[in-house]
């Protein structure tokens, strides 16, 4: 028995935020490459060459959140929602290659240091500041609800502390002549980069797993259902995500009497909705003298 509730947390539409973000980047990339060879400044470069993954990673993501709309099919009985999930884990592992080749740089830089224009570096670093920061609101509200648009907006603000602190490497080097302090900052940013990327990695892979989404209190729904006066006892209780914004529930639940009540149905649905963020649940409901006719009521893996 299925139910398809009315108020689905989707998150909007944001096409026109991908095509921003990504244009500002492209354009800044080039711009921040360039000045960065001319400069001499690795900070420059490995902030320009993150900069470049993470319209990679815009642009994976814009195009999982347009395929996740799309209709279900035979095939695919739940459409692509999956692809957020699949945008998300490729993203955090291109960051996780960006950043190590980063780091290789630098540490070379540390031993050979190179001559660098303070000044350019502080100027393009500073431009960096604002549009990535620009970039990252645009994606701000639908992070809380979307590991894809998260991923977003992590590499954004990311990218927007990270020039904040080529522009302090610039001011150091600008007034102070400390070369070495350039590669610093780009181990620095490697590290606060690495902090948020590994997250995102960890949640992605347990949502392509289709582990239990984080924000999900499998024990509290667990005992909400037993709580009911109706249920007698419960099994094959599963809670996995469908996309990054979606989450789906199976339970079997034993009712006592008949089991054919709809409108005790429909109420758990909703408050599965409302309480526990449950897009998609599905409830199967036995009645206390056939359970032991279920296939799956002596799994291992139920939930009594």
């Amino acid at each position: 028995m299925e139910h398809s509730h009315p108020h689905h947390h989707q998150v909007a539409n944001y096409n026109r935020a991908f095509a921003i973000g990504i244009l500002l980047n492209v354009v800044f990339v080039i711009i921040e490459a360039s000045y960065g060879i001319l400069a001499g400044s690795m900070a420059l470069l490995a902030d320009a060459g993150h900069n470049l993954s993470d319209v990679v990673s815009l642009l994976l993501a814009w195009g999982a959140s347009v395929l996740a709309k799309k209709a279900a099919t035979e095939k695919r009985t739940y459409g692509f929602r999956k692809a957020t999930v699949m945008a998300a884990l490729l993203s955090s592992i291109m960051l996780l290659i960006a950043l190590g080749g980063i780091a290789w740089e630098s540490i070379n830089r540390m031993f050979n240091p190179q001559p660098v224009q303070g000044m350019t570096v502080i100027v393009v670093a500073s431009i960096g500041v604002v549009i990535n920061t620009i970039t990252a609101l645009l994606f701000f509200k639908g992070q809380q609800h979307d590991l894809n648009i998260r991923g977003a907006f992590l590499h954004m603000a990311a990218d927007a502390a990270v020039s904040l602190g080529v522009v302090i490497a610039g001011i150091f080097i600008l007034f102070k002549n400390w070369l070495w302090i350039d590669p610093l900052v780009s181990l620095l940013i490697v590290m606060i980069i690495l902090i948020g990327t590994w997250r995102l990695l960890r949640e992605s892979l347990n949502y392509a797993m289709d582990a239990v989404p984080e924000n999900v209190d499998l024990q509290k729904i667990q005992q909400y259902l037993l709580d009911c006066d109706q249920v007698d006892s419960l099994h094959d209780l599963h809670v996995w995500p469908l996309s990054t914004s979606e989450t789906a529930l199976t339970v079997h639940l034993v009712v006592k009497g008949s089991p054919l009540d709809n409108a005790f149905l429909s109420q758990l649905q909703h408050d599965l909705h409302d309480h526990f963020a449950i897009e998609h649940a599905t409830i199967q409901l036995e009645s206390a003298d056939d359970a032991s006719f279920c296939l799956l009521g002596s799994n291992h893996d139920c939930h009594h």
